[in-house]
């Protein structure tokens, strides 16, 4: 009896090592998250996370439906809002000391589309970067086309991945008062160039992180200078980067892989070399969710994904 029980726990050991890749779980699916999923009406491209304020603001695709739903970090839907929102692709909340704001970049190919825009979180529209309407690769006036996603940093210096597909494949680091600080990438598969960079993160050691997507790779550039400092592409054999974000305490890079429906989290490195990437864990999402970008609330861990196929976002809490 004894042996049989022993040989019972060793297939146990066996099959559950297995089944994870040997991998620990980091995550568990918060199943309460949304209380009312009824109000996702369309595809949601992209959510972002007001760590401070506690909402987590979805920006959905589709005819005549709100293009921004706000959410609190419990699951209860707030309001949404519309105005000039036309195909929104990338979301970014900027907080500051003195106030918060929302990011959205704009793909659509109408009056409102090829641009980065600002709004209050009311959705008031503040700023818009780029030419409404009009695909362009100048940097004077700024134009783009189909700008993936932003990332603002908290003095207002900001990094645009440039596009999602169109004739611009190129980072671009804009000062405060939205001239170029520098450029880096066009369309190519050596160092520093892109095939659809997607997704933009910044860590505390001056480094921007890249989701250079078609080339299945994350190419990683100082943030300063723009100086490339080296390129993961191991850890992608099956499916490129879609959403590049860090954890809280930027022990871990989480990546979003759209047609794998499935998130993969990786160590990061500390300061100093990239090194090689190594997969921690992975959360492998149900068949045609797919998986488009992702975000972390920074206070409680929370993974955010906005998922096109299942026209839904879902919450990840750490375990």
């Amino acid at each position: 009896y004894i042996f049989l029980y022993f040989q019972v726990l060793k297939a146990f050991d066996y099959f559950s090592s297995w089944e994870g890749g040997g991998q620990q779980q980091l995550y568990k699916l918060d199943i309460s998250w949304p209380k009312i999923p009824e109000y996702f009406s369309g595809q949601t491209f992209c959510v972002a996370v007001d760590s401070l304020h506690g909402l987590v603001y979805v920006g959905q695709r589709g005819d005549d439906i709100p293009k921004v739903l706000v959410f609190s970090e419990e699951g209860y839907f707030l309001y949404s809002w519309n105005d000039t929102v036309e195909m929104p692709h990338g979301i970014f909340v900027l907080n500051t000391a003195t106030d918060s704001s929302v990011w959205i970049t704009d793909v659509g190919s109408g009056k409102y589309g090829h641009t980065v825009k600002q709004y209050s979180p009311s959705g008031k529209l503040l700023q818009v970067l780029g030419t409404p309407g009009n695909a362009g690769s100048s940097l004077n006036p700024l134009q783009f086309d189909q700008p993936a996603e932003v990332f603002v940093e908290e003095s207002g210096e900001m990094y645009i991945v440039d596009g999602d597909g169109g004739m611009n494949n190129r980072l671009l680091k804009l000062s405060e008062d939205y001239k170029e600080i520098w450029l880096s990438g066009e369309n190519g598969t050596g160092i520093g160039q892109f095939r659809i960079p997607h997704s933009v993160t910044v860590d505390p050691f001056g480094r921007v992180w890249v989701a250079d997507r078609d080339n299945r790779r994350i190419q990683v550039f100082d943030k300063v200078t723009g100086e490339w400092l080296g390129a993961w592409s191991s850890c992608f054999p099956e499916d490129g980067p879609y959403s590049v974000r860090f954890t809280g305490n930027y022990k871990y890079l989480i990546v979003a892989h759209l047609n794998i429906n499935r998130l993969a989290i990786l160590a990061a490195p500390p300061v100093g070399e990239i090194g090689d990437c190594a997969i921690v864990s992975t959360i492998q999402l149900a068949d045609e969710t797919k998986p488009h970008l992702v975000d972390v609330d920074v206070k409680s861990g929370a993974i955010y994904i906005a998922e096109i196929g299942a026209q839904q976002v879902q919450k990840f809490v750490p375990l």
